[in-house]
């Protein structure tokens, strides 16, 4: 499979992406000064501007292991808006879960952020756009989008460290699934499974490649994921300015090879940066935090040779 650059399509061309690990022990932490002085050395451009958070929102989750932590969200929103963001919000269309509000509910967003009704936006039932495709991976000639997403000056995709059943690994380039619309696409996103997943997912992040991402890892997930996995701590955050180099980094840090990962393969050809030596890495080391996690056993191949994993 190859990436068809259509004409709207401008590859990635920055010498080095920037990704950043930091460590946080748990969500009682201070995040809020964490993310705010990890995000400062970025210089992002967010000022007067409106900001998208894309979590992580999957399904009813009253034991916080399946979704975004609420914590790290509201962390991330108070951090934008300190960095001069005119609006910061947050939204997703859940891909299993039709009703968005008991997600929000069990997972207790409102006591993180506050009174929802002009911050949270149901992505799976805002207005829609129909979009043309930077690339032609898929069978899929455009995309209806919701008006929230394409009316954004800056996206941020928010995923939480998981493994995933089908994709390997679900972080920030798999989390942008959310941006396509149940309405529209139906449950599970069933239109885009007929069009190839992996296919799917290169158009949908070719053509709104999220500015930024930040990764909760301080509890991730492994084995059987993105929602029947087991628990993992490992105690991280990872930022990073290109969505590629983020995931990379991610699946690194959980001795997992993002080579062998066929979406962040693909997409280290045009869309980011895959390979260690084009990405400039602050903050904690890899090594330093390195945490394996289980995988199916369809999964095994995935695994970092272990005189890399050391």
């Amino acid at each position: 499979m190859t990436l068809d650059a259509g004409p709207l399509i401008h590859p990635f061309a920055r010498p080095l992406s920037r990704v950043a690990i930091r460590r946080a022990e748990s969500y009682q932490r201070d995040l809020a000064q964490i993310m705010y002085e990890t995000l400062c050395e970025f210089a992002l451009p967010v000022q007067d501007k409106c900001v998208l958070l894309k979590p992580n929102l999957v399904a009813v989750d009253e034991r916080a292991t399946i979704n975004t932590h609420p914590a790290v969200i509201a962390a991330a929103r108070e951090s934008f808006l300190r960095l001069g963001a005119r609006t910061v919000l947050v939204g997703d269309g859940p891909a299993l879960d039709r009703d968005s509000e008991a997600i929000v509910e069990s997972m207790r967003l409102r006591e993180f952020l506050g009174p929802l009704l002009h911050t949270f936006v149901d992505l799976n039932v805002d207005a829609l756009h129909p979009t043309p495709l930077r690339t032609r991976a898929s069978s899929l000639k455009e995309l209806y989008l919701p008006a929230t997403v394409l009316r954004a000056d800056f996206v941020v995709s928010m995923p939480k460290l998981k493994t995933h059943h089908w994709a390997g690994v679900t972080l920030s380039m798999k989390n942008m699934f959310g941006i396509v619309p149940g309405s529209r696409y139906g449950w599970p996103k069933n239109i885009l499974h007929w069009a190839g997943i992996t296919r799917a997912l290169l158009d949908i992040i070719s053509t709104v490649r999220p500015d930024f991402a930040i990764v909760d890892g301080i509890l991730g997930m492994e084995g059987n994921g993105p929602i029947q996995g087991a628990p993992k701590s490992c105690a991280v955050l990872i930022f990073g300015d290109d969505p590629v180099a983020v995931d990379a980094t991610s699946c690194r840090i959980m001795a997992l090879a993002p080579e062998r990962i066929e979406h962040l393969q693909r997409a280290g050809h045009l869309l980011g940066h895959l390979r260690e030596d084009k990405i400039s890495q602050i903050g904690e080391s890899i090594a330093s935090v390195r945490t394996p996690f289980a995988v199916i056993p369809s999964f095994e191949r995935l695994r970092l040779p272990p005189s890399s994993a050391s």
